[in-house]
């Protein structure tokens, strides 16, 4: 059985818990690129940027090189991977679970339904008078 670092992956589902955080990192996944580079297309400031790069560094999900001033990140897949297979569990258990639902829901189609008498039918479906209440008797002088 494959042991999980428990602290790995809460630190990389709370990284991809941030819709900018995923973006960042689906750019990331195209090429690496500098942090201002990143920065670019976001309506929020450069340090703002950074502090989610932080988040992303300390998940282990990106690394960070310097070259000169340029500061390049770039993808770093392992944590992504172990995520992937800890969720890949789950997801068998769910697809084994819902193969079987589906197997019981053809089996229900294909087995013969049993008709029910026309008269009892029709006594099912027929409202009964609904009882008056004290205040209605009164009204219609019982």
């Amino acid at each position: 059985m494959v042991k999980f670092n428990e602290t790995i992956l809460d630190r990389t589902f709370a990284a991809l818990a941030d819709p900018t955080r995923r973006a960042l990192l689906a750019r990331l996944s195209e090429t690496e690129l500098s942090v201002s580079e990143l920065a670019e297309p976001f309506a929020m400031s450069l340090p703002a940027v950074m502090k989610h790069l932080d988040v992303l560094s300390g998940a282990g999900l990106i690394t960070r090189s310097k070259n000169g001033r340029t500061v390049a990140c770039r993808l770093s897949p392992q944590p992504m991977e172990e995520a992937m297979a800890w969720l890949g569990r789950y997801q068998r258990f769910w697809s084994e679970s819902l193969d079987r639902l589906a197997a019981f829901v053809e089996e229900e189609d294909k087995a013969p339904r049993v008709q029910k008498p026309a008269a009892r039918v029709a006594a099912l479906s027929t409202p009964r008078p609904r009882k008056s209440s004290p205040s209605a008797r009164k009204r219609r002088g019982s």
